[in-house]
């Protein structure tokens, strides 16, 4: 690949939480962002007929994301416009689209909130566990990330000044560098090559060092083979299924089959959440 791909922004780590909360469960729209100065303001939204949940800036307390902030769980309503549980002060956003059924799952890092995710729908319905579960964990999913990035920040900032450390820009040419390699092995049939290769990989996981620290508790064992390993290398830097393909020689359905038991394997909801956790695992750079 000619340059590494940039660091997701959390406005991107949000949008794709909320189209993979809008495929995950049966809700025909979803939205949500982050809390930026005591107030979260919508930075995506799916599925909307209107433009009316455009510009929705959500305080704590306030509302049912508010609630679901404040009480750190998720919150459901079949019937938005009449439930008495929550205050009304986003009615002109919510109701202007028409939603009725209306589920809010706040992101939850150290024990305070930090954002919220919202799944809902124009009719009148019944959520169960079957929905929740897996709005849950794609909610679960983005604090986990937020988290890391918040430890790797913090190691960051308390490096003693002749520490050493690797910089972002190192950091990814060595993924580059990682995702190359496996292009490569994946051409050659000599096996004795392709485990020299395999030890150059080694070399390069070790140098790039875990940014994720061993507070977060055991990483489970996971064991992927060299196919699902090549893809989500490639993955790591933000190529596409068709570019993923190209670069190795497979087909796109094929590259998705293997993407897709990687993510299994890793008790991931998304392909970011897949690497995040590969690297964690010290199975990437």
């Amino acid at each position: 690949m000619s340059s590494p791909a940039p660091v997701e922004s959390e406005a991107d780590l949000v949008a794709n939480a909320v189209r993979e909360l809008a495929r995950r469960t049966r809700f025909p729209v979803a939205f949500g962002g982050l809390i930026e100065e005591g107030v979260v303001s919508v930075t995506s939204i799916v599925g909307a007929r209107t433009r009316s949940l455009d510009g929705l800036r959500v305080r704590p307390e306030r509302g049912l994301g508010g609630r679901a902030m404040m009480e750190l769980r998720p919150r459901m309503t079949s019937d938005y416009g009449s439930s008495q549980q929550i205050t009304h002060d986003y009615d002109v956003f919510v109701l202007g689209e028409g939603l009725r059924t209306l589920l809010a799952l706040p992101i939850v890092v150290h024990g305070r909130s930090r954002g919220v995710l919202y799944a809902g729908g124009w009719d009148e319905e019944q959520v169960g566990g079957v929905t929740t579960a897996p709005a849950m964990q794609v909610a679960q999913s983005v604090a986990d990330e937020l988290r890391i990035r918040d430890e790797v920040q913090r190691r960051l900032q308390t490096k003693s000044p002749g520490s050493e450390t690797v910089a972002p820009a190192q950091r990814e040419e060595l993924r580059e560098s990682f995702a190359e390699l496996r292009s490569i092995a994946a051409a050659v049939e000599d096996a004795e090559i392709r485990a020299r290769i395999a030890q150059v990989e080694r070399r390069l996981v070790a140098l790039a060092g875990s940014p994720v620290p061993t507070t977060t508790g055991p990483v489970p064992t996971v064991h992927l083979s060299r196919r699902e390993t090549d893809v989500l290398a490639c993955a790591a830097l933000g190529a596409t299924n068709a570019e993923i393909a190209a670069q190795l020689g497979l087909r796109e359905g094929t590259v998705k089959a293997y993407l897709g038991t990687a993510m299994s394997k890793l008790d991931a909801s998304t392909r970011h959440a897949a690497v995040t956790r590969a690297r964690r695992a010290g199975l990437l750079p």
